[in-house]
């Protein structure tokens, strides 16, 4: 979630009428909560909830981005995310795998047909981000990766 997003976020929770909202990803919690009573002080409210949002703005704003080396393999497609042909063979990749363009990184079933995702570059496996049986969605990051010079 990059700042733009955060910012729609926080100014949709200041004209919802919902009081508390908590939103948690693996980088990052957001915790909302409009404690103020708006039926005695409406403007004092606003005014408030408006200025708690250019501080958690601003806090945003001020952090350092994360710089994550790698680049993302997403899921093609919903479907079930499986590391090997079948359970009792070794994984097709594994962290720290050098893998050749073309090569199977691993099957996403869709509707009872088996879809091998195949490397699209010479790459390194950092990270395996989904577990073996998983269900994914289309655009699920499945695995980070190290672009190889060819």
């Amino acid at each position: 979630m990059d700042l733009k997003d955060i910012k729609k976020l926080l100014e949709a929770f200041d004209k919802s009428k919902t009081n508390i909202l908590e939103l948690e990803t693996e980088k990052f919690r957001i915790y909302l909560d409009k404690s103020v009573s708006v039926a005695s002080q409406p403007q004092q409210a606003v005014s408030q909830t408006s200025q708690t949002i250019q501080e958690v703005t601003q806090k945003v704003e001020a952090k350092p981005e994360c710089e994550v080396e790698g680049d993302l393999i997403t899921s093609p497609m919903v479907g079930t995310f499986y590391q090997a042909p079948s359970p009792d063979s070794p994984p097709y990749v594994k962290v720290g795998d050098k893998v050749k363009k073309g090569q199977t990184l691993c099957i996403i079933e869709a509707m009872k047909i088996m879809n091998e995702l195949e490397a699209e570059f010479d790459l390194e496996i950092l990270e395996v981000l989904v577990e073996d049986g998983q269900p994914v969605e289309f655009d699920t990051p499945l695995f980070r990766v190290k672009r190889l010079s060819s």
